[in-house]
C-alpha cells in the first residue's frame, strides 16, 4: 500500500527537498502540496491523503491551527509536525491540537520515513531526542484550579499496571518495547494501550504522553 504524502510548507525549497527525499523511495508518494495553512486545511477535506508532513509557523493560518481544523475534521488525514527548533513550544501546541507527532526539519532521510510509516500504522511519531524536554518545559507548571481533581479522577480509572503502560508509553517505548519491557505478546501489549485509549479518552498514543505528563507520572 501507497502511503499518500501532503507537504505543506510556506518555502517552496524546504517543499522541494521533501518531495525529492520522499519520492526516492518506494511505498510513498507525494501527491499534493500547500503553502499555508489554509491550503493545508482545503487539500485534506478533498480526501486522497493519508499524512501531512506540516510547517508549524507559516503566514496566514498557521501549522497548529490547521491542524487543529484537520484533526477535528476526521480520522484522515493524519498530521506530523515539522519543526526547526528542538525546543519549539508550537510542536508542543500542535500535538495537543492532534498531530500525531512531530520530527525535526533536520532529520535523516530514513528518520523521516521511519516517522512516516509509524504515523500510518497508528503509531506516535515523537522525536526523541526532543520529547522529554519538550513535554517537561510545558507540562511541568503547577496546575490551576480544579486541575488536581481531574488528574485524580483520571487517575483513579487506572489498574497499578495499566499506570506503568503509561508511563513507559510517555517514556517513547515502541510496541516491541513494550513487550520486552513487560514479558507480553504484542497482541495483549496493544490490548492495553487499547484500553488506555479507552479508559481516558485520548485520541492516540500522543494523547497518551501528554497526558502521562500532565498527570505528573513523568516529567515532575
Amino acid at each position: 500500500m501507497t502511503i499518500r504524502i501532503a507537504i505543506v510548507d510556506d518555502q517552496s525549497l524546504v517543499r522541494l527537498g521533501f518531495r525529492m527525499v520522499l519520492e526516492a523511495e518506494e511505498g510513498v508518494a507525494v501527491v499534493a502540496e500547500a503553502s499555508d495553512g489554509a491550503e493545508a486545511v482545503a487539500l485534506a477535506a478533498r480526501g486522497g491523503i493519508d499524512i501531512v508532513l506540516m510547517d508549524v509557523r507559516m503566514p496566514g493560518l498557521d501549522g497548529i491551527a490547521a491542524t487543529e481544523r484537520i484533526s477535528a475534521a476526521g480520522p484522515l488525514p493524519k498530521v506530523l509536525v515539522l519543526t526547526t527548533f528542538d525546543l519549539d513550544e508550537y510542536a508542543y501546541a500542535a500535538l495537543r491540537a492532534g498531530a500525531s507527532g512531530f520530527l525535526l526539519k533536520d532529520a535523516r532521510p530514513a528518520e523521516l520515513l521511519a516517522a512516516i510509516r509509524a504515523v500510518h500504522a497508528g503509531d506516535a511519531a515523537l522525536a526523541p531526542t526532543v520529547t522529554r524536554r519538550m513535554l517537561e518545559r510545558f507540562a511541568s507548571s503547577a496546575p490551576a484550579a480544579g486541575e488536581a481533581e481531574r488528574d485524580e479522577a483520571a487517575l483513579a480509572v487506572l489498574t497499578p499496571r495499566e499506570r506503568e503502560f503509561l508511563v513507559a508509553i510517555a517514556e517513547g517505548d515502541s510496541n516491541d518495547e513494550l513487550a520486552a519491557r513487560f514479558v507480553l505478546s504484542e497482541s495483549t501489549v496493544k490490548t492495553h494501550v487499547g484500553r488506555l485509549l479507552r479508559k481516558l479518552g485520548a485520541r492516540d498514543r500522543v494523547q497518551l504522553v501528554i497526558l502521562a505528563y500532565e498527570l505528573g507520572l513523568v516529567g515532575r
